[in-house]
């Protein structure tokens, strides 16, 4: 499997505040960790399927991740704060998703990985 490379869009950094340079630089530190936890996890694997199980537990923790900050949103706003900076990291969990997905010969190891696991899901679920 080829290694992946992610990155922080343009527009998610353009819509933050003129003042959270910090912000921004805290957002490109921890995609290039990501990028770099991902590809030694792939490249320790010891085959395609494994290294999608893998990465597919990372976009699951990326998932619940952006329904947390989700949550935020209307939480911040009730109590009269802006949400800018949960959207943003909101928007980024949800881009770095779709860039693992750009990956061809990843997305198809992730989608047979995810159906695995609702198969498998579903069969617990049943047994109990």
């Amino acid at each position: 499997m080829d290694e992946i490379s992610l990155g922080v869009p343009e527009p998610v950094l353009e819509r933050l505040p003129d003042d959270s340079g910090d912000t921004a630089m805290d957002m490109q530190h921890a995609v290039a960790d990501w990028e770099s936890r991902l590809n030694r996890i792939i490249e320790d694997a010891d085959d395609d399927a494994e290294a999608a199980g893998h990465v597919l537990d990372a976009i699951e923790h990326f998932e619940d991740r952006l329904e947390t900050y989700d949550t935020f949103v209307p939480e911040l706003r009730a109590w009269g704060q802006s949400p800018i900076y949960a959207i943003a990291w909101r928007t980024l969990y949800a881009d770095v998703i779709a860039q693992l997905y750009e990956h061809e010969d990843l997305a198809t190891y992730l989608d047979r990985e995810r159906n695995s696991r609702l198969v498998q899901d579903g069969i617990r679920l049943r047994d109990r």
